[in-house]
């Protein structure tokens, strides 16, 4: 089984433009811009502080209904340091896949939704399908926040959002809360013979990633299990660690990162606050010893966790179009749980698996892009809402 040549096209095409993070994504969305505007089909774009990016909010169709969202991000992790077999901003085919960065996170289902839109426009919906492009999903989902604002602020209220992450085609109906903070740790250099002049800024951070990982441990051992995720338990990681300036050197600061990942059921908030806690008890001990030292945080993000209720109407709903019956729960973050938490009814399905995602080589099957072609077909096809008790 293999995709239409229209999906084709656009997978090559969005994997063409660089849209790393770090990088403007305006390219690809002026794209789809004004392919949409040649079929008839009106766009907003919302832009960042810098006017770098953009999000892109489309509505097919003009039906009375509230109608459902397709969402995907349109930025990719980075590819520096990655050993790539080809250009990773070119896509190849080889056994039966496609290669390419953001081929499955999230490009093809992007690809597979822009490659249906005649199809949806040849369709008599009792609501519009919409459109949701949205740029920082990988560092924070910082444009969807801002695409759910505006849409507030316009009186949009969608009836579904269906988020098109790697899935496996499989109905996703929870993932974990990913939060994200920075620590600074300011020590006072010295020559290393002579430690009683100096403040060890790394030795005291060290302190405090000894606690983190004491505090994963102690999540990994009590807390309650849910056993529908990968990792049934809330986790913390340690991820960047920077500091020193030279081998004979006293560190004067120790930069560090960390990744949490809670379930739906625990609060992030008392985790920080217990780090926090324990950074101002060890600043206090550096002072003592030299004034300008101490521990700074930075907060991140925080995406929220995602939690949709197994019986719900979407979630049969959506079962039944993926001809699946099954759901499962992940431990990555998607945008899903800033449209729950709006008030939309979410789920996430797409084409791909989240084990390609973010490494060398990232892939899609040509089998995954043609079920996510027919799902999307058998979305906007009327027959699909008899009797499903789901209404756009």
């Amino acid at each position: 089984m293999k995709p239409s040549q229209a999906t084709r096209d656009w997978i090559e095409q969005l994997v063409g433009f660089d849209t790393v993070s770090a990088h403007s994504n305006l390219g690809l969305i002026e794209t789809v811009r004004d392919y949409l505007k040649r079929q008839g089909v009106p766009s907003v774009l919302t832009f960042d502080a810098q006017q770098n990016k953009a999000n892109l909010f489309a509505t097919i169709g003009d039906g009375p209904a509230p109608g459902i969202v397709l969402s995907g991000h349109t930025d990719v992790v980075p590819v520096i340091g990655q050993a790539w077999d080809s250009d990773p901003f070119t896509v190849i085919e080889k056994n039966g896949r496609l290669f390419g960065r953001g081929t499955a996170d999230m490009k093809g289902f992007i690809a597979a939704a822009l490659a249906q839109v005649p199809y949806f426009q040849q369709q008599n919906l009792p609501g519009p399908i919409h459109l949701a492009l949205s740029y920082d999903e990988e560092v924070g989902c910082f444009g969807a926040s801002e695409l759910l604002a505006d849409l507030r602020d316009r009186g949009i209220k969608p009836a579904a959002c269906i988020i098109g992450e790697p899935t496996g085609m499989q109905p996703i109906v929870a993932h974990k809360g990913t939060h994200r903070f920075s620590c600074c740790v300011r020590g006072k250099e010295a020559h290393s013979a002579l430690p009683n002049l100096g403040v060890n800024a790394i030795e005291y951070a060290a302190e405090l990633v000894l606690l983190i990982r004491s505090m994963a441990q102690e999540f990994a051992t009590t807390e309650v299990r849910d056993f529908g995720f990968p990792v049934p338990y809330t986790t913390l990681q340690t991820t960047i660690v920077n500091g020193g300036t030279g081998q004979n050197i006293i560190p004067k600061e120790c930069q560090f990162l960390v990744d949490v990942r809670t379930l739906p059921t625990t609060a992030f908030e008392p985790i920080y606050q217990r780090i926090q806690a324990e950074g101002r008890a060890i600043a206090e001990r550096m002072k003592a010893l030299s004034p300008e030292t101490g521990v700074d945080f930075s907060f991140i993000c925080s995406i929220p966790s995602f939690s949709a209720d197994e019986q719900s109407e979407l979630v049969q709903l959506a079962k039944r179009l993926a001809r699946s019956d099954r759901f499962e729960r992940v431990s990555f973050g998607t945008e899903a749980g800033l449209f729950a938490k709006a008030g939309i009814p979410t789920i996430v399905l797409g084409p791909g698996a989240i084990d390609d995602a973010h490494r060398p080589n990232e892939s899609v099957s040509l089998e995954q892009l043609a079920q996510a072609e027919q799902f999307l077909q058998r979305l906007a096809h009327p027959s699909s809402f008899t009797h499903s008790g789901f209404s756009f």
